[in-house]
């Protein structure tokens, strides 16, 4: 018998509460998903700030860059290394028992990974604005924000798949093999024009080769239109969809069957 359920509105709000201060009291995820992105533009961006590359500068640039590696890191981490961890732990059976609604579930991670990415977006900003100089005008941030969160989307769907995949002790491993070789192999560490030639034939494939010209657009340093880019991350999310409902599914069938 379905157990009777709460408004929907009241429990998104309430579990997305919940999973955002989960994020934020554990320092191993919170602090580095915000100390990580500013260490390397104070290592790679603050030196050549004022430099130009591509139309802009290079602050710009990588500012960009390391926006995206930082939405790109809390989407697969938010959801591959938690949703491994809650069914290691046997959350996901306790939570079956509850009037909770498996869309609450996924919305309040979803809502709390934008959040939680929008503070580390902020965080990075504003340190390239005071120890740097280099401004990004209110309009372009929001733009850049508003592209990153959407474009995270297949990430986060890929971050799902790896947790349902994956075990607890086996998926924070897994994400930094997926995590460090795409945002090097398409650019958001070192230009492509300074990587070796089969890395920039190989780049335009990966999907974060197109998540950083969705952020390098902002800037006026795209390769490619943003339309193009949003087309190869849809493809690339329907891709993601089709292994990670499969490994849900899969999961269902051992745990409740």
């Amino acid at each position: 018998m379905q157990p009777n359920l709460a408004p929907a509105p009241p429990m998104f709000a309430a579990q997305a509460k919940l999973e955002l201060l989960r994020l934020l009291r554990i320092p191993a995820f919170s602090v580095t998903s915000l100390a990580l992105p500013i260490m390397f533009y104070a290592f790679f961006g603050l030196p050549q700030a004022q430099l130009h590359y591509h139309n802009t500068t290079a602050g710009l640039y990588l500012l960009a860059s390391f926006s995206a590696y930082a939405v790109l890191t809390i989407s697969l981490f938010t959801f591959g290394a938690s949703v491994a961890a809650e069914r290691g732990t046997g959350a996901t059976r306790l939570m079956r028992a509850m009037p909770l609604r498996i869309s609450a579930y996924f919305f309040g991670k979803i809502l709390s990974a934008m959040v939680f990415s929008a503070i580390v977006m902020t965080a990075l900003v504003l340190f390239a604005r005071f120890a740097g100089g280099v401004e990004l005008p209110p309009e372009q941030y929001a733009e850049l924000l508003a592209r990153l969160l959407l474009g995270s989307i297949p990430f986060i769907i890929l971050g799902f798949a790896v947790g349902y995949l994956a075990s607890v002790n086996s998926a924070i491993a897994i994400l930094n093999l997926i995590i460090l070789p795409l945002s090097f192999g398409s650019g958001l560490f070192i230009p492509l024009s300074a990587m070796p030639k089969i890395v920039a034939t190989f780049a335009p494939y990966l999907p974060t080769y197109h998540f950083g010209q969705l952020a390098w657009g902002v800037v006026g340093a795209a390769s490619e239109t943003p339309l193009r880019a949003a087309l190869w991350l849809v493809t690339y999310a329907g891709l993601f969809l089709v292994v990670a409902l499969r490994a849900y599914y899969r999961d269902e069938r051992k745990e409740f069957a």
